[in-house]
């Protein structure tokens, strides 16, 4: 069974997070979505994001959703990936993955990292701006799914 990891702290998940998933079910077998502590990015609650991914998600066969506090590497080799998937937007983005890339590969050679460009109608999305969005009370639903647009606007995701 090939697997991927779709690694990130998802504060909130959004529509090209969703759409990224629904692509990559299509190249493997089982994606992970692991949802990951930050110290760095101070995210909401751990098990309120777990639970808007699953909500997100839930129509994608093959999809699940976990929760993980050790470095990326480690938990791909727990779960069995064979991949860690990586969305890029930017130029930006891909500097600081591919830096990534190239320490988790220090770290366990064997486990490849597979970036996929986000799709044009949703490179401009990103977690930060649709929590900065909602803080100020703009409309989000275009950007997330009803469930987080719900948290987001009941203050449940900050």
């Amino acid at each position: 069974m090939r697997t991927a990891l779709y690694p990130g702290t998802f504060n909130p998940i959004h529509n090209g997070h969703v759409d990224l998933v629904e692509r990559a079910i299509k190249m493997f077998d089982r994606v992970v979505v692991g949802i990951a502590t930050s110290p760095h990015k101070n995210p909401s609650e751990l098990g309120t994001r777990v639970e808007l991914a699953e909500q997100a998600l839930s129509h994608i066969n093959g999809v699940e959703v976990a929760r993980f506090n050790v470095l990326t590497v480690d938990y791909a080799q727990k779960i069995g990936a064979t991949a860690i998937l990586k969305g890029i937007r930017t130029v930006t983005d891909f500097e600081y993955e591919f830096q990534m890339l190239n320490m988790n590969r220090a770290l366990v050679p064997e486990l490849e990292t597979i970036f996929l460009a986000t799709s044009e109608e949703f490179s401009y999305i990103s977690s930060s701006l649709v929590r900065q969005i909602a803080g100020y009370g703009g409309n989000v639903e275009k950007f997330v799914c009803p469930e987080v647009a719900k948290a987001l606007q009941d203050g449940v995701i900050t």
